[in-house]
């Protein structure tokens, strides 16, 4: 169910993109490295506790991204962010178990390749970052399996990759593609990662934001969709270079009601390797359901 409900996902992805017209000079909204920053880091949420799949009984999961804008003013075409994010997952257990949360605080430099801010642009960034579990037990159980419970689990990465916008004149949205290549240096992640977790990544994300038909810089956009894919390169589980299981894939669709000011609804679609610290040995397949802070305001 889940697999046919990714592939239609990504098949409006893919017929929405073919659909794409030329830039409008009508009502088109500026977009600035802080609007893209914002994009390419995504959002904060909670999930309900109704999530489909095979991941365990969570309460909820929440994920939390504060950014902080360091640059000249508004127009700069040179931009950092630091984001000091965390994903917390609160478990159906005895007691309601916060167990190992993701810390993953990040340095994120942004260049504008456009002399000023336009819907039509194309802009690069380099990434350091940090994700770990915050534990220090032994990374395996005494039987050889992974210590999920206060196992240590640490890694350091630098990304890199690109950033292009524009405008969608026949549906009235901005669009959204970032391709990026995600390394983790061997001498910067722990012994006991190597072979089982993928060291090389490319990632690509395709967003579209529906504007308000009046087109007012002052609204937000009421609908979104993002599809993201990543492909995991390198040794690993001893899978063929090839093998499907080292794609990861996520559908996320987001409506703002008007009567609500900062949050939306979301629902969302992913297959793949978790991305929960030292979970990251359980593919999952899931579909959920929660709240989200989209702000992004054209």
């Amino acid at each position: 169910m889940i697999k046919a409900l990714l592939a239609i996902g990504i098949s409006v992805l893919l017929s929405i993109s073919a659909y794409s017209q030329n830039m409008s000079k009508d009502n088109i909204p500026r977009i600035d490295l802080a609007t893209i920053a914002q994009e390419s880091s995504g959002n904060s949420y909670i999930t309900f506790p109704t999530d489909i799949g095979n991941i365990e009984p969570l309460w909820f999961e929440a994920n939390l991204i504060p950014s902080f804008n360091i640059r000249v003013s508004k127009d700069s075409r040179l931009m950092g962010v630091l984001t000091p994010q965390i994903i917390i997952r609160m478990y159906q257990a005895e007691s309601f178990p916060v167990r190992t949360p993701s810390y993953m605080p990040q340095l994120t430099m942004y260049y504008s390749l456009n002399s000023k801010p336009a819907v039509k642009s194309f802009n690069v960034f380099g990434k350091l970052a940090h994700h770990s579990n915050g534990q220090e037990g032994n990374f395996y159980l005494d039987n050889g399996e992974i210590n999920t419970i206060s196992g240590n689990f640490a890694t350091n990465y630098f990304e890199l990759g690109l950033v292009r916008t524009r405008y969608n004149k026949r549906f009235n949205a901005v669009q959204f593609f970032s391709s990026s290549f995600e390394v983790h240096p061997k001498s910067l992640t722990i012994d006991e990662l190597d072979g089982i977790y993928s060291r090389y990544r490319w990632n690509n994300v395709v967003s579209f934001f529906k504007l308000p038909v009046n087109g007012s810089a002052a609204k937000k956009a009421s609908i979104s969709l993002k599809g993201e894919v990543t492909w995991m390169f390198g040794e690993l589980n001893e899978w063929e270079p090839y093998s499907i299981n080292r794609l990861n894939v996520g559908l996320t669709f987001y409506y703002h009601p008007k009567f609500l000011e900062d949050i939306g609804i979301f629902a969302q679609i992913y297959h793949g390797m978790d991305y929960y610290n030292i979970y990251f040995d359980h593919q999952i397949s899931v579909i959920r359901f929660g709240i989200m802070t989209e702000k992004l305001r054209f």
